[in-house]
């Protein structure tokens, strides 16, 4: 069986007798004290998280997962309508799940989607992607000392700072961790 020294950011394991998302690991050796792993882990069923620390020779049981791509077909009130490019099946998501993800995604992108045990369960999203900007105010003349910027809104509703030169219609990138503007395209 697998030891706690096996945990990794993303693995799904089986603690207190529920899935667990692990979300960080930590493998620490202080002073004189044995070694142990430090996880923050999400229950998958309720949605909680907590920091757990297992001995670094603590038997743990992995869950199998499965990655795959989805593209996003259309939204309604009832979810976000997901089709799987290589089986066309559709899978529909809640806003609940999807969260903040949803200033990311626009029609026709794809995001990878973690299931466990045929349960969809994570959404992960690529670290930056580009939108287009819908609402962009006109920059005030003389306002350019230092790094003058300026709110915009993108198609998707997302507010980002960006630098004066920014306009309605301009593609830009977005980072999806800090949701920071990272350039034109």
């Amino acid at each position: 069986m697998p030891s706690a020294n096996d945990i990794r950011k993303g693995n799904v394991i089986t603690y207190n007798g529920e899935p667990h998302l692990v979300l960080e690991s930590q493998h620490r050796t202080p002073g004189n004290l044995r070694a142990f792993v430090q996880a923050k882990l999400r229950n998958i069923r309720s949605g909680s998280s907590s920091v757990v620390r297992f001995g670094s020779t603590d038997s743990i049981e992995f869950l199998m997962t499965e990655s795959k791509p989805y593209e996003l077909s259309y939204t309604d009130r009832d979810g976000y309508h997901f089709m799987c490019p290589e089986t066309f099946e559709d899978l529909v998501l809640s806003e609940e799940f999807i969260g903040d993800a949803k200033f990311f995604i626009t029609e026709g992108g794809t995001v990878n989607l973690l299931f466990v045990e045929g349960a969809p369960v994570q959404l992960d999203l690529p670290s930056a992607v580009e939108l287009e900007v819908t609402d962009a105010p006109e920059a005030i003349r003389g306002d350019t000392s230092g790094a003058a910027q300026k709110t915009v809104y993108t198609s998707t509703g997302l507010a980002v700072r960006t630098p004066l030169f920014i306009k309605n219609g301009d593609r830009i990138k977005v980072g999806t961790e800090d949701k920071t503007y990272l350039g034109r395209v």
